[in-house]
């Protein structure tokens, strides 16, 4: 159970921390359609798991789309980003915990 409270992430997007201990976090994202991920990168290792809907995420030099169910790993200081295709949830793990997000 969290306690986190959702928040404004973006335009169109929710965050809300679902768990968070020093070395690791997940949190939930939630988009509206045509909201998107703006491009940036951190140093945190990153898990990212199609809850619903449809992305199209850029990592790096690459593009691919994603729908529920899938899930891929970001490394460390790597440039991402995604466009949200159709309403939905990713469900994002950190390590070590984004403390930004806290």
């Amino acid at each position: 159970m969290t306690n986190f409270p959702r928040v404004d992430a973006d335009e169109g997007v929710t965050r809300q921390v679902l768990a968070d201990h020093a070395t690791m976090m997940m949190v939930s994202f939630q988009f509206q359609e045509g909201a998107s991920g703006k491009l940036h990168s951190h140093p945190h290792v990153q898990s990212t798991y199609v809850k619903s809907g449809a992305f199209r995420f850029t990592m790096g030099e690459k593009q691919f789309d994603v729908g529920a169910g899938d899930s891929f790993i970001i490394p460390s200081g790597v440039t991402h980003g995604c466009v949200c295709l159709a309403p939905g949830e990713l469900i994002d793990c950190f390590t070590p915990r984004r403390d930004d997000f806290l």
